[in-house]
């Protein structure tokens, strides 16, 4: 089960579990589209080299079992900077 973080780790926006412009790589690294567009180029993970695509939305009536984290993590990337 994917842990939908609650943030992007280049911005720090908030990203919340049903997030249009949430992207994932492989390793759930998570980074909102914009950082995706405009920082990682090719749409490459700065973390794992993986690709970064649309994160899936957990539907609502499943947040009440299996919630988002709320982990808030921040990368140390030079893109982001």
């Amino acid at each position: 089960m994917l842990k939908l973080k609650p943030n992007c780790e280049c911005c720090d926006k908030d990203l919340a579990a049903d997030a249009p412009d949430a992207r994932i790589c492989s390793f759930e690294c998570t980074f909102c589209a914009d950082c995706v567009e405009k920082r990682l180029p090719g749409s490459v993970c700065p973390n794992c080299g993986g690709e970064l695509v649309r994160r899936p939305i957990r539907p609502a009536s499943k947040l009440v079992k299996s919630p988002a984290s709320t982990a808030r993590v921040i990368g140390n990337h030079a893109v982001c900077a």
